[in-house]
């Protein structure tokens, strides 16, 4: 009876497991769930990315001491890096209010005016995907950022008039995964500009420490590190991490988790060692397998795997560059070494 049970859990968490990817770039409802839980509020709680840190740092402290709003700030950086924790934290640091949006989100003038005339002196606006606003809306940006007011036009035809609202000192906070996309007279209004990268192992170690102190998890450092060398050095994907292996040890009736639980966890999961999952590896197979290695183009790969150009552009090609399983070159993506390596495949063999 007991066994029946436990491989029916299994089954169910297996299926939770399939239907949500640990590498997707939007956040799940969980993520969501438990945001006002894990992510840091201030900087000294925040985790790595210690450059971005220690200056603002020095940006927040002088705008308060001359009693000034911060300057606009531009995040740039692969998903799950933490731009959205770093805005709520601007705001926590400053003392003031944030009002979150999106790129998407604002498709009339209207929608930004509603929201830029809703600000008080000092408060935040951030932006996620920066990059998708359409071009209109950042017409009515570019005055807002630098003077502080909007235009707007009452009418139409020649009795159109042009009204002149004033706007409270706001700071703008975007947030892009596609820095190139972003206009340059957009770009070129921000005051500080940063680039969030991947996060070293033994910040991503601390992480789910932390993660696991505040979720009451019992972890042993085995386990830590097997998760953390599993988490494409992305926080998201750690806490994603975290939380299944955390419902594995729950299923099998563990109250700690040993490395050997966390291992039979990834594996359940289809994640290895080097935290590659199954499309992964299937797009470094199709490189392999059917276009003998490369260089072939991102069309080509995104036909022979079945997945969209964007998601493997901006989810799985980062990761696997980052670690050295591809390079890419004016002709096309190209499988190294590492890759036939990883994947026990001997060159000429195919």
């Amino acid at each position: 009876m007991l066994l029946s049970i436990f491989k029916k859990a299994l089954k169910y968490l297996y299926m939770e497991f399939k239907n949500h990817s640990i590498v997707s770039r939007e956040e799940s409802k969980e993520d969501l769930r438990l945001d006002q839980t894990l992510r840091p509020r201030s900087l000294k709680e925040f985790i790595g990315q210690n450059n971005v840190k220690e200056n603002l740092k020095i940006f927040i402290k002088a705008a308060k001491q001359r009693k000034e709003a911060i300057e606009h700030v531009l995040l740039h950086g692969g998903p799950g890096l933490g731009k959205t924790t770093l805005a709520n934290i601007i705001a926590h640091e400053m003392g003031v209010n944030i009002k979150v949006t999106s790129g998407p989100a604002l498709e009339r003038a209207g929608d930004l005016a509603a929201i830029l005339t809703s600000l008080e002196n000092g408060d935040i606006l951030f932006i996620d995907e920066i990059h998708r606003l359409n071009r209109s809306i950042e017409e009515i940006l570019y005055p807002a950022m630098e003077d502080f007011g909007i235009d707007l036009i009452l009418g139409k035809g020649p009795s159109a008039k042009t009204m002149r609202l004033d706007l409270p000192i706001f700071t703008l906070i975007g947030a892009t995964t596609k820095p190139n996309l972003i206009s340059s007279p957009l770009r070129d209004r921000f005051g500080i500009v940063f680039q969030l990268n991947f996060y070293k192992l033994p910040d991503i170690e601390n992480i789910i420490k932390r993660s696991a102190e505040i979720l009451g998890i019992k972890i042993t450092k085995k386990a830590v590190k097997i998760i953390a060398k599993s988490s494409r050095f992305t926080p998201r994907i750690a806490n994603r991490l975290l939380k299944r292996v955390r419902d594995f040890a729950q299923v099998r009736g563990e109250d700690v988790i040993n490395g050997i639980i966390a291992q039979k966890a990834l594996d359940l999961l289809g994640i290895d060692e080097l935290g590659l999952n199954e499309m992964d590896r299937k797009i470094l197979r199709a490189i392999i397998e059917k276009f003998r290695g490369g260089p072939v183009g991102l069309k080509s790969i995104a036909l022979a795997v079945g997945e969209n150009v964007e998601t493997i552009e901006e989810i799985f090609e980062p990761y696997l560059i980052q670690i050295g399983f591809l390079n890419r070159t004016s002709r096309g993506r190209v499988a190294t070494d590492f890759a036939y390596k990883h994947l026990k495949i001997k060159r000429g063999l195919i």
